[in-house]
């Protein structure tokens, strides 16, 4: 494996996680464009490392790439490690800024045959994909849809779960009194944080008609209500604040049925999400499993370069995904341009 950027993510979540999948993948090379960090992170698991996205695509000892620089560099990164005829690719959340972009990965994949994935990991959760079977026409006499994502700063996980080295600047603070400061806050903090849920939103909500309310939540977060054409509704929370209990919760309410899932946090190898799906006459509980989504999704990229199995989801699936996310963030932008700030 050659990793693409190595900052808090790759160091303190997908690091660990491939330490306990080293039967499967090895990490070959490591590129950041702080050489520094490339040096220092790549020295924690005996690969080689370089600053040039052209050097990592060069190494005949990379046989797949994980993309986790930032996102308005992932659309010509994944790009270029199809062209280089690499075994398969990972790219983190989101899979492109844009559409045009997202589209643009998908055709390199199909004409290079090199298949790629995105760094969704509760679409390969265990419960979730277990639950997927026994839900049976929820996804079509779904009414509302709640996902909530309550956790702490990301910095109280990292120290725990590793040695960072070296913190990225945060981002300058923006001037919430501005519309266009608001609209570009919700779009970064639903393309960055929502997104984890948004592909089980659009399961069960495929159409968005209109964003009803939008919020911000203080120090960082939204709260974000929807409908669908149909009478379907949605409501999506996400803050990160300064409590420690963390809550990641996605629940689904039907005509008939309900679906729960109880995922765990990202920095934590707590194993799977637990899944409940109740009817009038059965409740079925599945998980938790060894495996969380991120386990999943290596294991699945693996597969893809031993050509053992097909891809879950088709390029076209993954570029519905990313357009669900950005036009969702585009009619929330709207919104928040005419509201105030929630504090």
């Amino acid at each position: 494996m050659g990793f693409i950027g190595a900052g808090p993510v790759t160091q303190a979540i997908h690091l660990p996680h491939l330490a306990g999948l080293s039967d499967r993948l090895h990490i070959a090379h490591v590129m950041d464009v702080d050489p520094g960090t490339a040096a220092a992170v790549a020295a924690r698991c005996g690969a080689r490392h370089s600053s040039s996205v052209e050097e990592l695509l060069a190494d005949d000892g990379v046989d797949v790439v994980a993309i986790c620089s930032p996102h308005a560099f992932h659309a010509e990164q994944a790009v270029a490690c199809a062209r280089a005829g690499k075994k398969a690719v990972l790219v983190e959340k989101p899979f492109a800024t844009t559409t045009a972009d997202a589209e643009r990965i998908a055709e390199a994949s199909v004409e290079t045959g090199v298949p790629v994935i995105v760094g969704a990991m509760h679409t390969y959760d265990p419960a979730h994909l277990a639950a997927e079977e026994h839900w049976g026409d929820l996804p079509d006499t779904a009414r509302h849809i709640r996902s909530v994502i309550q956790l702490p700063p990301n910095a109280r996980y990292e120290a725990l779960a590793t040695q960072l080295h070296s913190l990225p600047q945060p981002p300058p603070q923006r001037d919430l009194s501005d519309p266009a400061a608001r609209a570009a806050a919700i779009s970064g903090s639903l393309l960055g944080l929502a997104i984890h849920n948004l592909p089980l939103v659009r399961r069960f909500l495929p159409h968005v008609e209109a964003v009803d309310t939008a919020l911000l939540l203080r120090p960082f977060g939204y709260r974000v209500t929807l409908h669908g054409p149909d009478g379907r509704t949605a409501e999506l929370i996400g803050h990160i604040g300064t409590a420690w209990r963390p809550e990641w919760t996605f629940e689904v309410w039907g005509a008939h049925s309900e679906l729960r899932l109880d995922f765990t946090p990202s920095y934590v190898r707590a194993g799977s999400a637990e899944a409940t799906v109740r009817t009038p006459d059965r409740t079925l509980r599945f998980g938790p499993y060894q495996h969380n989504g991120y386990d999943a999704e290596w294991l699945h990229l693996a597969d893809l370069a031993d050509g053992t199995a097909p891809p879950r989801h088709t390029p076209g699936e993954l570029v519905a995904d990313l357009r669900y996310a950005t036009g969702l963030a585009a009619l929330a932008g709207t919104v928040l341009r005419q509201q105030g700030v929630a504090t």
